[in-house]
């Protein structure tokens, strides 16, 4: 079995066992690594660059580097890379609990509960939940649906399609380190800058394959392709911005305004200015919007692997016909010259 069938196998198996079981309450191996990451900065911690270059390289390379001696370990059994592959997509890719979570806020706005949606917003995202109204919390969760659709679907199948168990389990290590130190507080202003930035780099190719897929998959393709062109650029994050704006365009909603993040208040641009304000059956509609997206993005992976292989071995035969002919036609010449 070739690498690439290996991916497509397991990465299709993860992608199942994230739908059917979501994220286990306890032992999670992202909770984990979080807890090493945060001993690591208990040890390292300094307000300078320097240093938190030095802990983002200690975190994500650990976990990447872990990844690939795994990988190596069962490289001789095709059914272990297999499961090896699904079971580090299964704890990577967090869409169904993403989901799960956006609708309890919705069940509870629903019910007319604000103290309960409140309650809950913070497993979606930072904001200050006491500082947003009904309408305010509905916004916030389209926004997290779609950043995390590309932050924790998205770019963990991109770079496991890139580079395997080694790729999925990096990414998530690094987007983990810019959840945990990428922000602008006065302790990691510094220190967490290096997992802010690879988080930006790394993140780029999903947040953009976020943004097709939405155009393809939403209601209104027109719509996503306005919003993320006029508005995507606007957005503090460049690739929460194309995630958010595509989302925007295609259900028809109007994202961004007035936030508040640890109470500091932010006035961030509006994104799809003309669309309506946010509902909460929007929620819903965001939430069916991110899981078409997570099955068409590991379509387009696989198949996007399985072509280059394809190309790769078709490279390589032809390399070594080239080769043998040469080496027929050195013989040949040599017989004749005696």
């Amino acid at each position: 079995m070739s690498a690439e069938r290996i991916f497509t196998y397991g990465a299709t198996a993860g992608l199942i066992g994230d739908l059917l079981l979501g994220d286990p309450r306890r032992g999670h191996p992202v909770a984990a690594f979080g807890r090493a990451a945060s001993a690591v900065e208990h040890v390292l911690w300094r307000d300078h660059r320097g240093w938190g270059a030095l802990h983002t390289a200690v975190c994500a390379g650990g976990a990447a580097g872990a990844a690939a001696l795994a990988s190596r370990a069962v490289g001789g059994s095709r059914t272990a890379s297999v499961v090896l592959t699904a079971a580090a997509t299964w704890a990577v890719v967090g869409g169904t609990s993403l989901g799960r979570e956006a609708r309890t806020v919705a069940a509870a706005l629903d019910a007319g509960d604000l103290t309960a949606a409140r309650a809950r917003l913070p497993h979606l995202c930072g904001r200050d939940p006491q500082a947003l109204d009904a309408d305010g919390i509905a916004r916030a969760v389209v926004e997290s649906v779609a950043e995390n659709t590309s932050d924790a679907v998205v770019g963990a199948l991109v770079w496991g399609a890139v580079a395997g168990v080694p790729g999925l389990v990096g990414f998530r290590a690094v987007n983990t380190l810019d959840a945990m130190v990428g922000h602008k507080s006065p302790r990691h202003r510094r220190f967490g800058w290096a997992s802010a930035r690879l988080d930006d780099v790394v993140g780029w190719p999903g947040a953009r394959l976020t943004g097709a897929l939405a155009v393809l998959a939403g209601g209104s393709p027109a719509g996503a392709v306005k919003a993320w062109r006029a508005d995507a650029g606007r957005h503090p994050s460049p690739n929460a911005g194309v995630a958010e704006a595509a989302f925007a365009g295609a259900l028809g909603v109007r994202l961004g305004g007035t936030l508040s993040y640890g109470g500091r208040v932010e006035h961030r641009p509006e994104l799809n200015g003309g669309g309506r304000a946010v509902t909460v059956a929007d929620i819903d509609r965001a939430v069916r919007l991110s899981r078409r997206v997570a099955w068409l993005t590991l379509g387009v992976c696989a198949a996007g692997r399985l072509a280059l292989g394809a190309r790769a071995a078709r490279t390589t035969t032809r390399t070594r016909t080239t080769a043998r002919t040469r080496t027929t036609t050195r013989t040949t010449t040599g017989t004749g010259g005696r």
